[in-house]
């Protein structure tokens, strides 16, 4: 490929970008005014158009949970807020915003507690978002590499050991981020969760509807996906550790 030929898809391809992300802002704000002008069920059309695009972000999916709970769903604001949970674990608006729609809910389930240690170690790696991690990991290494070749051509004693010494602590540090951004991505990647999107859900101790029951979840109460059967079942732990199988249709994975 030439050089003409590459400035010349720059040219095109480019601009195209630019374009499709004022596209976005410019169906984000549309979204924003009709969400401040009370028309909830407008903002979210056009939130909605703002993913179907392809792009999606902690702001976005708070700002959808945001217009769901003025809209008096629940199951869905808690949905949206979960997934913005997930990009932006750090973000305390939509921590708030989550308890607040979980007090909402029918269902009050008591939670397994964690130890201590784990909940201080999930609590050190949920602190800062997966993109600010990377950030983070890749501005260490790359102070920690220019360390490392001043060190190469310094010519004294003292710029040598501090360029080094220098280089070694930050290229620790970009490690330890990145070993927290491989934990929350981790983290979230092991977690099969779901929302319960009908009204009650009967937990069933077998994937039948003969067998028996064991309790009624909610509107709007997380779960823990485990298995699927192939005839339409889900097995469920609730945050008290309790299993069960509800119908598939019954929840929506978050």
């Amino acid at each position: 490929m030439t050089k003409r030929t590459i400035w010349l898809l720059l040219w095109v391809i480019l601009p195209a970008l630019s374009f499709a992300k004022d596209d976005i802002n410019t169906l984000f704000d549309k979204g924003n005014l009709q969400y401040k002008q009370g028309h909830y069920k407008q903002a979210l059309s056009l939130y909605q158009q703002v993913l179907d695009q392809g792009y999606e972000s902690g702001s976005l999916y708070f700002n959808m949970g945001n217009a769901s709970y003025k809209d008096n769903d629940i199951a869905q604001a808690i949905w949206y807020y979960e997934k913005a949970h997930r990009l932006s674990p750090s973000d305390g608006d939509i921590s708030i915003n989550l308890r607040l729609a979980n007090l909402k809910t029918a269902d009050r389930i008591d939670t397994v507690p964690e130890l201590f240690f784990v909940r201080w170690w999930h609590s050190l790696f949920l602190s800062f978002s997966l993109d600010t991690l990377a950030v983070l990991t890749i501005l260490s290494i790359l102070v920690a590499s220019a360390l490392f070749i001043l060190f190469v051509f310094a010519k004294t004693v003292s710029a040598k050991k501090s360029s080094f010494y220098g280089g070694i602590v930050l290229l620790v540090i970009g490690l330890f981020f990145m070993l927290l951004a491989n934990r929350q991505s981790a983290y979230f990647g092991g977690k099969h969760q779901a929302i319960v999107f009908s009204g009650s859900s009967i937990l069933k101790g077998a994937p039948d509807n003969n067998a028996a029951n064991l309790t009624t979840i909610h509107e709007g109460t997380k779960v823990n996906l485990i298995q699927r059967s192939n005839n339409g079942w889900i097995r469920i732990s609730l945050s008290n550790g309790n299993e069960g199988w509800i119908r598939a249709e019954d929840v929506k994975e978050i």
